[in-house]
């Protein structure tokens, strides 16, 4: 479904190139930006064009993984945890019938 809507999302607009306004940008991003361009020898306008395509296009590493997966490299350099899982217990109530 969600396929659909973004096939049908991609149809409703003409090939034309589309104008983005960053307002309130921090200006510290903008340095690191600045700095990013020019190493890789760009504009600072073709280098966010070029990092807003490649995470479009690649997708996040949550997406291209299992979310549990992405949490679990989050925080495995953490550690685990033991728990401590108490016996089970089995109740002496009678077990229910659906079938009636």
């Amino acid at each position: 479904m969600l396929a659909t809507l973004a096939m049908t999302a991609d149809s409703c607009y003409p090939l034309s190139m589309a104008t983005l306004t960053i307002r309130n940008l921090d200006e510290n991003v903008k340095r690191k930006l600045q700095v990013r361009a020019a190493l890789n020898g760009r504009s600072m306008e073709a280098e966010v064009r070029e990092m807003l395509s490649q995470l479009v296009t690649n997708g996040s590493a949550a997406t291209r993984q299992g979310l549990g997966t992405a949490i679990h490299k989050r925080f495995a350099a953490l550690g685990g945890v033991e728990l401590v899982i108490p016996p089970r217990q089995f109740s002496s109530r009678p077990i229910p019938k659906f079938d009636e």
